[in-house]
């Protein structure tokens, strides 16, 4: 019998049962700037009024030719586990509060001139700030596994 340290264990088990490698959040919004920065002139749709939805209504609004469009057309977000084009779906995936989305597609910041270099560089700024979860694990990172 071969001896293995408690880590060499961990590190076995987890390759025999991973599925399919998940992005962490800051390369899943990474990616999405990516995609957005692929045509940075592009006109998008910002999303109107949404401040002023109930939450209900708002994880629900979708449009055509919006930020959230752009990132639910690319396959591999999708096999990642981007469920759909709505508020929601990427409040969700991505991992965003209503603050976030806010600021990302509400017409408000865009003053109806939103371009995908402009989101590209708000979903950069987002994707590079350290998270609450970040923190924590930076404090206290002997309790859990850092996560994305």
């Amino acid at each position: 019998m071969k001896y293995r340290t408690f880590e060499d264990m961990l590190r076995v088990a987890d390759l025999a049962h991973a599925g399919p490698a998940r992005m962490s959040r800051r390369e899943r919004l990474e990616r999405w700037a990516d995609l957005l920065m692929q045509e940075p002139d592009r006109r998008l749709r910002p999303l109107y009024r949404l401040e002023f939805m109930p939450l209900r209504e708002r994880v629900g609004m979708r449009d055509d030719d919006t930020p959230l469009a752009v990132a639910y057309q690319d396959p591999m977000l999708r096999r990642d586990g981007l469920a759909g084009d709505r508020v929601g779906d990427a409040m969700q995936f991505f991992d965003l509060s209503s603050r976030d989305v806010h600021f990302l597609v509400c017409d408000c910041y865009y003053q109806g001139s939103m371009t995908a270099s402009m989101v590209a560089a708000q979903v950069r700024m987002i994707a590079r700030r350290a998270t609450m979860r970040e923190i924590w694990q930076r404090a206290f990172g002997w309790f859990a596994p850092a996560r994305a």
